[in-house]
């Protein structure tokens, strides 16, 4: 039996080619350690889950590496990122007002999923508000406070994978061991959907996309609440175990580990919940 408290984070930092032990600020600070292509990152995740058996790995992919005050990675959910092309955190007049728009939007969204008979799930869905912000966020409905990540690595290297950009962006986040639909560790205060749990199977994009979320246990439903909650806190950059950077114009290596197509990730002709999403983002209109 290992005595607690004894294991080490092991990453791959900028200016190594050998996993090594690093904290989670060395990690979030740096430049993040650059691969060649979709091989040579999937042998280096292995690395890594086999040096950190402890965690489970999930991913998030972006073209932009998003910085704090601090200079270190930062993956905020929706609710608490500052407004479109700004840089200031929001303050407590916007969180009220985000917080109203989302308990609006919860509202809307059980009337309006009640009115589709192909749709399982109703009772629940009334039920539980993390399932009912897991559609919020998954559909880009309005902003919440979860944050979007996949199992899938390729999934994630896709996303980020804009073949006009220079560079790229996946993350490695280690999260306790899953259990179900929903896993809450009250140690590590996080929440983990599995979006194909909790979504009806007539919603294709979380099951293709091998989605999960992640939020805050116990979540915060207003802004009451989220002031227990200094700002650096809610920051999903304090699970990042590595960062890795690549140029997707030459990251994707031939027929054997080709880039999904967008239309794949997004099968929208095939999702009925898009429908139901597209008409609930218009009844509420624009949030800031």
């Amino acid at each position: 039996m290992e005595t607690i408290g004894k294991r080490e984070i092991w990453s791959y930092l900028a200016d190594g080619n050998e996993p090594q032990v690093a904290t989670n600020t060395q990690i979030r600070k740096g430049a993040g350690h650059r691969v060649r292509n979709y091989l040579d990152l999937a042998k280096k995740i292995a690395a890594l889950q086999y040096k950190n058996p402890q965690y489970v790995f999930l991913f998030r992919g972006q073209g932009k590496d998003y910085k704090n005050q601090h200079r270190n990675s930062s993956l905020k959910p929706s609710l608490f990122r500052p407004k479109l092309g700004g840089s200031k955190l929001p303050g407590p007049e916007l969180l009220t007002s985000r917080f109203h728009f989302l308990a609006d939007a919860e509202r809307r969204l059980v009337d309006q999923y009640a009115q589709v008979s192909e749709f399982e799930g109703g009772i629940k869905l009334k039920r539980q508000r993390i399932l009912r912000w897991s559609i919020l966020q998954h559909y880009e409905i309005c902003f919440t406070p979860l944050l979007d990540v996949t199992q899938s690595l390729r999934v994630a290297a896709s996303f980020a994978a804009d073949p006009t950009a220079d560079q790229a962006y996946i993350y490695v986040l280690g999260v306790p061991n899953l259990s179900g639909a929903m896993t809450a560790n009250a140690e590590a205060a996080l929440q983990i959907i599995r979006l194909s749990g909790v979504c009806p199977p007539v919603a294709v994009r979380p099951h293709i996309q091998e989605g999960y979320l992640l939020g805050e246990y116990p979540d915060m439903p207003d802004f009451d609440q989220k002031q227990h909650y200094p700002a650096y806190e809610i920051d999903f950059g304090r699970r990042v175990i590595a960062k890795f950077v690549f140029e997707p114009r030459s990251f994707w290596g031939g027929p054997d580990f080709p880039i999904i197509p967008k239309a794949a990730l997004y099968p929208d002709d095939h999702d009925p919940l898009l429908d139901l999403a597209k008409r609930l983002k218009t009844s509420l209109g624009t949030q800031e």
